[in-house]
Formats: C-alpha cells, sequence, structure tokens
C-alpha cells in the first residue's frame, strides 16, 4: 500500500509540474496560432469580453497526464497491467477529435466545427474499441454492479455493449457541455477522479489509481491558468479527453451506474439542455430556464462565475460522497 500511495503521488505532481510549465510555451503560441475562442451570439452577451481567449488549452494537461502515466505508471506497464494506458487512449482518441474540432473553429473563425453526426460516429466508434479492449484484459464484466444494493445484475454482452457505448458518448459529451464557465469543468470533475483515485487505491487497482491521480494533478496545473478570469480555455480538445477520462475509470473499475451520482453536475447540465430545446419546440419559443446548460441559467439570474462554480463543485463533491458510499462495499 506504501508503494502504491508513492506512485500515486507521483504522478499527481508530475501531471501538475509539467502542465503548470507547458502553460508557460502552451498559451503564447496558442495566441501566435491566433487560436482564439468565438463566442456564440445567443450566449451571456457578457462572455463577449471572453472572445479571443485561446483554446485548445487542454493539450497542457493532456501533456502532463501522459508523461505522469509513462513515469509513475510505468512499473505496472512492465508487469503486464494495461488498464492505466487503455484508459489513456480512450481519453486521447476523444482529445484529438476535439482537438480537430477546435481546429476547424479556428481556422474558419466560427464556433461550428465537425457536425454532430461526425462527432457522434467518431466517439461512438472510440468507445466500442476500448470496451473490447477493457473487456479482453479483464477489466470488465458484463455483471452491472447495482450500487448500494451490493449486488450485480447479469447483462447479455450484446446488450452490455450497447449501454456502455450509450454511457461513455454521453458522458463525454455532458463533460463537453459543462465546460462553459471560466474553471467550471475543471473544479466539478476535481472531485470525481478524486473519488475514484481513492476506490482504485482502495481496490488495489494501482494503474487506474495512478491515472486518476495523474488527471486530477493536471486538472489542478491548468486552473492555474483557466480560473476566472481564465488566460486559457480547455476547449473541445480538452473536455473531451476528460470526458472519456472520467467514463475510461468508471467502466475500468466497472462501476459505471455510479456515475449517476458522481456524474450529477454532468447529467443536470446535459438534460437541462435537452428540456430547454424540447420544450422550446413543442411550446413554440416558450423557455423553461432563463437559458441553458444550466450554468447559463444561474448566470442570467444574477450568479457571478465564481459562484457558479462553487456551488456546482460541492454539487459534485456530494455526489462523489453518495457515490463512495454506494461502492464502497464492493469488494
Amino acid at each position: 500500500m506504501e508503494v502504491l500511495n508513492v506512485r500515486v503521488l507521483m504522478a499527481l505532481l508530475v501531471s501538475f509540474a509539467v502542465t503548470a510549465l507547458l502553460g508557460r510555451v502552451v498559451i503564447p503560441w496558442l495566441r501566435a496560432m491566433k487560436a482564439g475562442q468565438s463566442i456564440k451570439e445567443i450566449g451571456p452577451i457578457w462572455h463577449k469580453d471572453k472572445e479571443g481567449t485561446p483554446t485548445m488549452g487542454g493539450i497542457m494537461f493532456i501533456g502532463g497526464i501522459i508523461a505522469a502515466v509513462f513515469t509513475a505508471g510505468l512499473p505496472e506497464l512492465q508487469k503486464g497491467s494495461y488498464g492505466g494506458v487503455i484508459v489513456l487512449l480512450l481519453a486521447i482518441i476523444y482529445g484529438l477529435i476535439g482537438f480537430f474540432d477546435d481546429f476547424m473553429k479556428v481556422k474558419h473563425h466560427q464556433n461550428e466545427g465537425l457536425t454532430a453526426s461526425q462527432k457522434f460516429l467518431l466517439q461512438l466508434a472510440a468507445a466500442i474499441v476500448v470496451i473490447l479492449l477493457l473487456r479482453n484484459t479483464g477489466y470488465l464484466t458484463s455483471d452491472l454492479y447495482l450500487p448500494f444494493f451490493n449486488t450485480t445484475l447479469q447483462v447479455p454482452w450484446s446488450l452490455y455493449m450497447i449501454f456502455a457505448s450509450f454511457v461513455i458518448v454521453g458522458t463525454v459529451n455532458a463533460v463537453n457541455i459543462t465546460d462553459g464557465v471560466d474553471g467550471l469543468a475543471s473544479n466539478v470533475t476535481e472531485p470525481v477522479v478524486i473519488f475514484m483515485m481513492l476506490i482504485a487505491i482502495l481496490w488495489h487497482r494501482t494503474e487506474l489509481a495512478v491515472f486518476a491521480a495523474a488527471v486530477s494533478g493536471g486538472l489542478w496545473g491548468f486552473l492555474i491558468y483557466n480560473r476566472h478570469p481564465a488566460k486559457v480555455f480547455m476547449g473541445d480538445t480538452g473536455s473531451l479527453f476528460l470526458g472519456g477520462a472520467v467514463a475510461g475509470l468508471a467502466f475500468g473499475l466497472d462501476i459505471p451506474l455510479a456515475l449517476v451520482f458522481m456524474g450529477v453536475v454532468y447529467i443536470a447540465e446535459t438534460m437541462s439542455d435537452i428540456i430547454q430545446v424540447a420544450y422550446f419546440k413543442a411550446t413554440h419559443g416558450k423557455r423553461i430556464f432563463r437559458m441553458a446548460p444550466l450554468h447559463h441559467h444561474f448566470e442570467m439570474g444574477g450568479w457571478n462565475e465564481e459562484r457558479v462554480v462553487r456551488v456546482f463543485t460541492l454539487v459534485s463533491l456530494i455526489g462523489c460522497l453518495l457515490a463512495f458510499a454506494g461502492v464502497i462495499g464492493r469488494y
């Protein structure tokens, strides 16, 4: 256990340091590339001040996380424990999808990149490949663990594949939707990855604990530059990577239903968007929320960005505590 804790701490510190140092190089490079964020006209008018802030900053913590996984996690790789690398692979694939999307936006100087169908097909293919890798390496079963009931539900593999693909793609896009206020996605995701790091430590899943710690450290390093007022945005590069990391860890630990609790903010943000659009169409122009997704609703109600981040992070923390209580009795 002591060796495990040292590796976890090492992963966190390496990721933090590399991310923080990369910020000194990447942000000026993004400015030189004129990789500035375009702000939608339909968004809060005060967000127009953010126009031109460098985006694609997720490159910073992706670099930090990769460095940490292949240093602190090297002993586990040498033993043939590839779970952390498989989850990292999933996150990187989604990060690449996001990078291409960001690049298209920057190139054409607009807030639209890949089409929705292009994103969905690429994300679905990535999910299927990594689900198969996790299953074939013994990390994933088709027995669905039910939090709080301490039992599993046997699911046919074909049905489980559909479920898992839906959850992974849904989680990735939910994290992406949450990334709309300075520091929000990073702060909300911190309790989530710390929760999964602690679970992985308790269950002696060193390679996954190292990866979760690397994500945590990378986010802390990124927040040096991303907290309000943000000097850089993570872009789809970062938010899709984070979504892949969260979903990959949940399936790597074989506790995907815990996402209902630890991902409560992601779910609320996504559902507010879905409800708003559906209600708007059904009522020919009426709205339930002042603006969707949910963080904009509170902004329009007078909350500043710092308050939104504090409250949403607290809700995320409470959800993670519930998730911890729900799965702790599994092993």
